[in-house]
């Protein structure tokens, strides 16, 4: 443990909840206060922090082991590149096997290639240009000059499926996309991009590239977003800011931009490509976060690799590559690049921070981190106690969460006559429900922001919004890779309304307001791990402000399970074993809930009995089990949610 650098400490700490654990903490010890001495803190704080570690017991000497009531052992020889994808942070893939891996995963992206395709030669140049490592493939072309491509191989991980499609860009010139073409390379600043071994280590990566007459593909939108400034400090102190502009990344900011979709729009003439002939094509980027629909509305299939290899991927332009076997181009003199020929050593990472990372620049950035520049510090401010409210404003508004709040809380009801809102599978994470991305044009945010005067282009993101409930709740489940099993073969956020007769498909918002208006109930069907990913607040505050009165899942990710109870939603469980399709549930039955109201009592119940009535008349009947697993949780249900359970009690002590 002493020897692990405090950024690869930081790194794993900020990973906990894609491997499972709430928190991965470090003891303090001599590397803690290095780091800290580094950063600019005072020997005062220095010794402050020393002699209270010790005194706690908490600090580590490398000479005591102390005593565990559990060990695991690990091999560091073991230990191999890996990257994550195509939609899981905990999808782990060794990058020695990424390319066999990404040709298993892309049968699940793209549909079956034709049968008999025609032998052409039109693209057989271009397709060898843009993708030199890719095999042979055979084109069929239509009428209308589409192109059909079946696999070089056989449909199995040897073989993959592929649909060259001709590109012209006035800007980027002439080139081929194809299923894998990596169209966002992002070093963005969650996880480790405030860690200067894997960020120097990216930028001398990029240097040996340029030197040896690499280039990003031309396909690729490039972001470089440090977690901080000093990041910028040293870059420019080493000289490494030429060569990674050379690549195409130049300085967009400090903080979340790719894997929270900020990435903005790919260029019209890539997007219309991908969208027009369905291409399945890749981000890779070096966050933490890469669940489906998240990155971009155009690309399928993510990954997650370190800030170098974001930049390897963006010169290979493909995820059908092996980095071992296939060269990432050819240098001055024609010889094949591999990239190991460009992977710099630790040696020579260690030697450019030794020599361009100092307590200054610490010092010097964050002086004055919280004074802001000249347009923050003109920001007009009033005057007064409480929150100015804007009325106009579509980024911030009032939520209603208080609205018509007694003093003391009402009782809680059962749930009679209840309506399904959505039918979900396994593994629903909090970014398939909660509001993440860009806005598309047409769905119930955008034409929100629109009637409210907002243009397209300054629609931004949902998450630059989350301080408007309105468009945020109209960005709930509305992840365009959502899977609601009302409908058939539709992604995205829609429902069935049944307040309409036989039930027409509707936005999930707009379904939401007419059951809101017949006073009708809601209720969420959903399998195993459901809400797994970010413990997103606004999954479940955007699940409550939709109406929905109770989840019904097979299992949760624990956090959201704690979250939905904090916005007085109840979670429940089907009976062990059992689930939606055992029971034959199908989203278009009315749900009855009884026994919730014995929380009134004090006591919380163990099951209550759930009551769906088909249309025919017939009955479905089971016990479902109460996730509300504290008499903490129990007291936040009872007063409709924490923000109440918190007010309450603030304004007892008043």
């Amino acid at each position: 443990v002493a020897e692990v650098p405090l950024a690869n400490r930081a790194t794993l700490g900020n990973m906990s909840p894609e491997f499972g654990s709430t928190a991965a903490i470090f003891p303090i010890d001599e590397e803690t206060i290095n780091y800290l001495r580094l950063t600019g803190r005072s020997e005062e704080q220095l010794a402050l922090v020393e002699a209270y570690a010790k005194t706690q017991g908490m600090w580590h000497d490398p000479d005591k082991e102390p005593v565990f009531s559990e060990y695991l052992e690990l091999d560091l020889s073991t230990v191999v590149p890996s990257i994550s994808g195509p939609k899981r942070p905990q999808d782990r893939i060794e990058l020695s096997d990424a390319k066999n891996a990404f040709r298993k995963d892309i049968h699940n992206y793209v549909e079956k290639p034709v049968e008999n395709p025609v032998p052409h030669t039109q693209l057989d140049e271009a397709v060898e240009e843009s993708f030199p490592a890719s095999d042979p493939v055979a084109l069929s072309f239509a009428d209308d000059g589409a192109v059909d491509v079946r696999p070089s191989a056989a449909n199995g991980a040897e073989g993959r499926p592929s649909k060259p499609v001709l590109v012209k860009s006035e800007e980027r010139g002439e080139f081929v996309l194809d299923h894998g073409a990596v169209v966002v390379a992002g070093i963005t600043s969650c996880t480790n991009t405030s860690n200067p071994e894997v960020m120097l280590g990216a930028a001398l990566l990029a240097k040996k590239a340029v030197e040896k007459g690499l280039s990003t593909k031309p396909w690729v939108k490039t972001n470089m977003a440090p977690g901080s400034q000093v990041v910028s400090d040293y870059y420019e102190k080493a000289g490494l800011w030429p060569y990674l502009e050379k690549l195409g990344y130049y300085l967009g900011g400090y903080g979340c931009t790719t894997c929270i979709g900020n990435t903005g729009p790919l260029p019209d003439e890539i997007s219309a490509a991908v969208n027009d002939n369905d291409l399945s094509v890749v981000a890779v980027l070096s966050g933490n976060r890469n669940f489906e629909g998240r990155i971009s509305p155009d690309v399928k299939m993510n990954y997650l690799a370190s800030p170098p290899l974001v930049i390897a991927y963006g010169i290979a332009g493909t995820m059908d590559f092996d980095f071992e076997n296939d060269p990432l181009g050819k240098d001055t003199d024609g010889n094949d690049v591999f990239l190991r020929d460009i992977w710099p050593t630790t040696a020579e990472i260690q030697e450019v921070i030794s020599s361009s990372i100092n307590r200054e620049m610490f010092t010097k950035s964050y002086a004055d981190v919280f004074k802001g520049d000249e347009r923050w510090r003109s920001l007009p401010t009033p005057e007064g106690n409480t929150f100015d409210w804007d009325p106009k404003s579509t980024y911030v508004r009032k939520a209603p969460y208080f609205d018509g709040m007694p003093a003391e809380p009402e009782p809680v009801t059962d749930i009679k006559g209840a309506r399904v809102l959505a039918l979900l599978g396994d593994s629903v994470t909090t970014d398939h429900i909660s509001p993440a991305g860009s806005i598309k044009k047409g769905t119930p945010a955008a034409q929100y922001l629109e009637a409210n005067g907002v243009d397209p282009k300054d629609f931004n993101s949902l998450g630059s919004r989350r301080g408007n409930h309105e468009v945020m709740i109209r960005g709930t489940f509305a992840n365009i890779r959502l899977k609601n099993q009302l409908l058939d073969d539709v992604s995205g956020g829609y429902t069935r309304d049944f307040t309409q007769p036989g039930g027409p498909q509707a936005f999930i918002y707009d379904a939401s307001v007419n059951y809101k208006k017949a006073g009708i109930p809601l209720v969420v069907l959903g399998g195993k791990e459901y809400g797994s990913g970010s413990s997103r607040d606004w999954a479940a505050k955007g699940t409550a402000l939709l109406g929905v009165r109770a989840v019904i899942t097979e299992s949760f990710e624990r956090i959201h399970r704690s979250n939905l109870i904090g916005m007085g939603v109840i979670p429940l469980q089907f009976p062990a074993g059992e689930s939606a399709a055992s029971l034959k549930l199908d989203g278009t039955e009315t749900y009855d809930i009884a026994g919730i109201e014995e929380l009134n009592t004090g006591k919380t119940p163990k099951t209550v009995k759930v009551t769906a009535t088909k249309e025919d008349g017939s009955k479905v009947e089971f016990d479902a089990v109460v996730r509300i697993d504290t008499p903490g949780e129990a007291d936040y249900y009872r007063n409709g949610g924490i923000l109440q359970y918190v007010l309450r009690n603030m304004l007892k002590t008043q």
